[in-house]
């Protein structure tokens, strides 16, 4: 039986676009207000957007092979930032703000359809639900929960940037299995990739994995494509998690 359903957030509640506007945009919010703390970027909005874009690849490629999630003054300093030896202790102050602002701006986030009607059928079934996101910030889970009036729905939020562990390692989810007091067999969880999401459930033993369609991130999922991983349902869209939940259910009772 399935009890507890978690979730990710970002390409799962909802699906996220990048493009150069954005970046050169987000670029210009960041110049402006490293300028209030004294720090100077040189170069023009387009380029210091461009060079962003790289070094966050190079973190990601850094976070996918450790696992690990540095703290956000290290993250800025030793990677996004890196060209630029502004020092991690004058970064310390404003990297929240910097890491909410670089999942909240820098791309446009569009939120699944039926988010709201699916929580709300899935509480009457008595499940609980809980998220575990791989997550820079601290706040910007908090903050679109809220904003998308999920948050009364989780019973627990667990994020990379508190655990300083990510989403393929089984630890992040032992993590919220521990908080909500239930075993890995009765828990379901619901995401989008197969490098981060379905690997991270199956290295838990979760009792069921269920995968969301996002193509915009399927590049990052070609090096297991054929490799057996597989989600025990995929979906494409958010309502259909209920009925698939119901019908698993039933199949073990």
């Amino acid at each position: 039986m399935i009890d507890v359903v978690l979730f990710d957030i970002g390409g799962t509640l909802h699906t996220v676009t990048n493009n150069e506007t954005l970046r050169t945009s987000f670029a210009r919010r960041l110049r402006l207000r490293l300028e209030d703390y004294g720090i100077v970027l040189e170069g023009d909005d387009r380029e210091i957007g461009i060079r962003l874009h790289e070094t966050a690849e190079e973190y990601k490629h850094y976070s996918e092979q450790t696992k690990r999630e540095l703290p956000q003054s290290r993250i800025w300093n030793e990677f996004y930032l890196k060209d630029y030896n502004i020092g991690e202790e004058r970064l310390k102050p404003i990297a929240e703000e910097l890491s909410f602002l670089y999942d909240y701006e820098r791309v446009k986030n569009i939120r699944r359809p039926k988010l709201a009607g699916t929580f709300e059928t899935l509480r009457e079934m008595g499940i609980r639900m809980g998220v575990i996101s791989n997550i820079i910030s601290t706040s910007f889970v908090p903050h679109i929960l809220k904003e998308y009036g999920l948050e009364r729905y989780m019973e627990c939020i667990v994020m990379s940037s508190e655990a300083g562990v990510r989403k393929p390692d089984p630890a992040i989810f032992e993590i919220a299995l521990k908080q909500m007091d239930v075993s890995a067999q009765n828990t379901a969880y619901v995401g989008d990739t197969l490098s981060r999401d379905v690997l991270g459930a199956r290295n838990a033993q979760l009792g069921l994995m269920i995968q969301i369609k996002n193509p915009a991130v399927a590049h990052r999922d070609v090096g297991l494509i054929g490799s057996g991983l597989e989600p025990d349902y995929r979906i494409d869209e958010f309502s259909e998690i209920p009925q698939i939940i119901s019908t698993y259910n039933k199949k073990h009772l």
